[in-house]
C-alpha cells in the first residue's frame, strides 16, 4: 500500500495533491509539528535519514524528496498520464523547466530569504533579494503566457510549484498584490476538485492560501 506521510504545513502536501489528481488508492498519515520548535516530531524524523518532508512508504520502499516521489508514483501507478507531457509534446520543455525550477531555484531562494528573516533578524542579502524578485517576475510572466506552468493543462510542474505559491506564502506573508496572472491561476487551482480534496485532507481546518 502506498502511504503518504504528510507533515502539516510542509511541501509533502504536493504528494497528497498528486495522489488525488491521479485518483489513487493510498493511505495518508498526518503528523503535527512540535509545539516547542515547530519542527517535525521524532516519529516523522525516524522515517527517513534526512528527517524532513516529504516521505512515502510503498511496501518495503522508503522514499524522500518531492521530485523523486512524484517520479516514482507516476512510473509505478500512472505511466502515460497527461500530467507528464512526453518529449513530442509542445509543452515538454516548459514542463521540464518549471518542474525542476520549483525546488532547484524558486523554493531555494525563498528558504534563504526566510532564514535571513527569522534567524539573522535582517533583510535577505542583496543577491537573494534580486533572485527572489526575478523569480516572482518569472512566475507572473509565465502565467500570462499559459494557463499552467507546464503549458495548456495541469502537469506535475504545477504540483511542484503549488506549495511555494500557497501554504509557504501563508507562513511567510509574501504578498501577490499586483500579480493578476498569478491570482487568476490560483483561482483556477482552487476550483479543482482534486486540489480541494487534497487540502481538506492534508490541512484540515486551514483554508488554502489562494489570494
Amino acid at each position: 500500500m502506498l502511504t503518504v506521510h504528510h507533515l502539516r504545513l510542509s511541501q509533502s502536501e504536493r504528494i497528497v495533491w498528486l495522489c488525488e489528481e491521479l485518483g489513487l488508492d493510498y493511505e495518508l498519515k498526518l503528523y503535527m509539528r512540535r509545539a516547542d520548535n515547530n519542527l517535525a516530531p521524532d516519529e516523522y524524523k525516524a522515517l527517513h535519514p534526512m528527517g524532513i518532508a516529504p516521505v512515502i512508504t510503498d511496501g518495503d520502499l522508503v522514499l524522500g524528496e518531492s521530485g523523486a516521489i512524484i517520479d516514482w508514483i507516476i512510473a509505478m501507478y500512472a505511466p502515460g498520464t497527461p500530467l507528464v507531457p512526453g518529449p513530442d509534446h509542445p509543452d515538454f520543455a516548459d514542463h521540464l523547466f518549471f518542474y525542476h525550477w520549483a525546488n532547484g531555484t524558486f523554493m531555494t531562494n525563498g528558504m534563504m530569504a526566510l532564514v535571513a528573516a527569522r534567524m539573522l533578524q535582517q533583510q535577505p542579502p542583496p543577491f537573494v533579494a534580486d533572485r527572489m524578485a526575478k523569480s516572482w517576475a518569472i512566475v507572473e510572466k509565465r502565467l500570462g503566457e499559459a494557463d499552467y506552468f507546464g503549458g495548456a493543462q495541469l502537469t506535475t510542474a504545477d504540483i511542484m510549484m503549488g506549495f511555494q505559491l500557497t501554504t509557504s506564502r501563508a507562513m511567510s506573508g509574501q504578498s501577490i498584490e499586483g500579480m493578476p496572472n498569478l491570482q487568476a491561476y490560483l483561482r483556477r487551482i482552487g476550483e479543482r476538485p482534486a486540489y480541494q480534496r487534497a487540502m481538506a485532507k492534508a490541512e484540515p481546518g486551514m483554508p488554502p492560501k489562494l489570494d
